[in-house]
């Protein structure tokens, strides 16, 4: 496992799902871990499931004057943030176009795209300063590609995978590394919520066909490694087999 001993990670989403697992893995791997989501029980019982150095910062990640006071406490908590993970998100209501309210749609947006915008803009000047700095954003093949009823989700995921390339052509020269993560259907509570619409073909996927949560996450620990090196400005899946044996799943 990659020693990450002294090196802080900020993981967005994290009360649950790829969040939760990705805490437990950076944990494991020996980073302090700053958890951040909207719910602080969750939060709290997350942080306690935690055998390493840990704390969490509650909030709307969507709201930019949060995120600028949660980076400025991890700054203060730990020191430094050597590893930011994008991963807060949402995709209800999951509707027709037609079918939604502006604010609705706009709520997705909100928080699937520009808290990933917020959050990078709050840490680069420290990582810019260091020199050196992983930003990790998880994103979807709904980037891709277009499904019923999830526009604001494709939009924004799709939204996402760009800044992750822009990211990297603007800061790629100072040390920078960008990557995108596609993971594929995840056993989480959102798939619960996919597979309770019945709208288009995700819905209609076996539980059995979703990954668990820890693949992602052993994933995003892989990311920072000098073996993913070559994947730096791009997004890998992890439907694809050669990712999948480079992080050792299969």
């Amino acid at each position: 496992m990659l020693n990450l001993n002294g090196k802080t990670v900020l993981i967005t989403g994290a009360s649950q799902g790829i969040g939760e697992a990705a805490a437990k893995t950076f944990s494991q791997a020996g980073a302090n871990v700053m958890l951040t989501a909207r719910n602080s029980d969750k939060l709290e019982k997350v942080k306690r499931g935690l055998g390493g150095s840990s704390e969490y910062f509650a909030g709307d990640i969507s709201d930019p004057n949060f995120v600028i006071s949660l980076v400025e406490f991890c700054y203060e908590h730990f020191g430094n943030i050597d590893i930011l993970i994008n991963n807060a998100g949402t995709i209800q209501p999951i509707a027709l176009i037609h079918e939604i309210k502006p604010e609705e749609w706009s709520s997705v947006i909100d928080t699937n795209l520009k808290s990933v915008f917020y959050t990078i803009n709050s840490v680069l000047p420290k990582m810019i300063e260091n020199g050196n700095g992983t930003i990790l954003n998880v994103s979807s093949g709904a980037a891709h590609n277009p499904l019923k009823a999830w526009s604001h989700y494709c939009a924004s995921k799709a939204g996402a995978a760009m800044l992750t390339q822009c990211l990297n052509t603007e800061y790629f020269e100072h040390g920078i590394r960008a990557i995108g993560l596609s993971p594929g259907t995840v056993a989480t509570q959102m798939q619960l919520e996919i597979k309770k619409s019945g709208i288009n073909q995700v819905s209609e996927l076996d539980w059995s066909v979703h990954i668990p949560a820890d693949w992602p996450a052993k994933a995003l620990l892989w990311m920072c490694s000098p073996e993913a090196d070559e994947f730096v400005g791009k997004e890998i899946s992890l439907r694809d087999e050669v990712i999948r044996r480079k992080v050792k799943l299969i």
